[in-house]
């Protein structure tokens, strides 16, 4: 006979009783991504569990994408080799596994849906345990899954392309990621920009809805994510400088070489002037924080988050990489498109206000050797 409670504690059966009687932890985004994300060797340079501190500026984009945030709409404006898309990916699994409802994830065409599908949500739910629980694979016809089409216990993820306007206005969704919105086309079967025939479906959770658009910038005028960043708050990512701790953006300018040699590239604190050497890269990212540029009352409901390349984590991409991709792109018009747009994450202007590209090569030619 159990009467006391350190009985009822020593007792196997009742501590699971009163262990399932537990509500799970409310976590945050990032918390669920270390606790229960793994990178597959598959899709990722760095396989095994996830690690926000890796990547800390991701860590506000995330906690803005949880289910205890109100904001209804994030976004990500970016260059290339900083973890935007693991983000993303980290926010469906947390949906799948948190957070359940019914979901679309829009790629630019149905047939990059179906890349994503395999190369990308695969082994997403194959790496982390708590998803493959969750999602059956589509050789259990009792599922219903199929490559565009997981379901999961509260919810459902619909992988579509912007191009097939059936698959926008096939359900409403609480939840919808928008990838790589500057490579959609304008207008879908005549029907409307998918974006706003996607945004459509989330009428039924207008309350409750969140809404995640990510991309790379493409032309000035005609990028959707930078009218997207400039409705919003527009945040940007402030680090401070080793030396006298003033906190700035990084920012292109501020990086110069000599000779055209990119093994000589530095980066000077746009206050002390002082010489910033990569390898201080770690802790600046660890303790920047994101600062709102926008103060409009009406941009307040949008977060906006710009960041460049030049924040990739040390061992990615780095500011050397940089002036070797610039040095290879000077006085090539395509090729300097594709370094803004990729690397500063910035929108290109078409000719006659495109970047004069023997200005900024000139303005970064040379710099003070005893400058210290």
């Amino acid at each position: 006979m159990i009467s006391t409670p350190e009985q009822f504690q020593a007792n196997p059966f009742w501590r699971g009783f009163f262990a399932g009687l537990k509500p799970d932890k409310v976590l945050a985004l990032d918390e669920w991504a270390d606790e229960h994300r793994f990178l597959s060797a598959r899709a990722a340079a760095e396989p095994g569990r996830w690690r926000t501190s890796r990547t800390p500026y991701l860590r506000e984009i995330m906690r803005e994408l949880s289910s205890s945030s109100l904001t209804q709409e994030i976004v990500f404006m970016k260059g290339a080799q900083i973890g935007g898309s693991e983000c993303g990916l980290n926010w469906l699994g947390y949906i799948v596994d948190h957070s359940p409802g019914p979901t679309m994830a829009i790629q630019p065409t149905v047939e990059l849906a179906k890349r994503f599908s395999k190369q990308r949500i695969d082994p997403l739910i194959e790496e982390s345990p708590r998803l493959r629980e969750k999602v059956k694979t589509s050789k259990d016809k009792e599922a219903g899954n199929n490559m565009l089409s997981k379901n999961f216990p509260g919810g459902i993820l619909l992988i579509t392309g912007a191009n097939s306007a059936v698959g926008l206005r096939s359900m409403p969704a609480k939840y919808i990621f928008l990838d790589e919105t500057d490579a959609y086309p304008q207008n879908v079967d005549d029907e409307g920009n998918p974006i706003s025939l996607a945004r459509a479906r989330t009428r039924t959770y207008k309350r409750t809805r969140k809404i995640l658009q990510v991309s790379t910038p493409t032309i000035q005028g005609r990028s959707n994510i930078e009218s997207a960043y400039e409705n919003s708050d527009r945040r940007r990512y402030y680090v401070p400088c080793p030396s006298c701790g003033f906190m700035q953006g990084l920012a292109w300018k501020q990086i110069k070489w000599e000779n055209s040699d990119p093994s000589t590239t530095k980066y000077f604190c746009v206050s002390c002037e002082k010489e910033i050497d990569e390898r201080f890269k770690t802790q600046m990212l660890e303790r920047g924080e994101w600062v709102k540029e926008n103060s409009d009352p009406r941009a307040a409901h949008v977060a906006g988050f710009h960041l460049s390349s030049l924040y990739s984590p040390l061992g990615w991409y780095s500011w050397s990489d940089a002036v070797e991709d610039f040095l290879k792109a000077k006085g090539k018009p395509d090729q300097l498109r594709t370094f803004v747009n990729t690397v500063l994450g910035e929108v290109w202007a078409e000719k006659g206000d495109a970047p004069d590209w023997r200005r900024l090569y000139e303005r970064r030619e040379n710099y003070k050797t005893n400058v210290l």
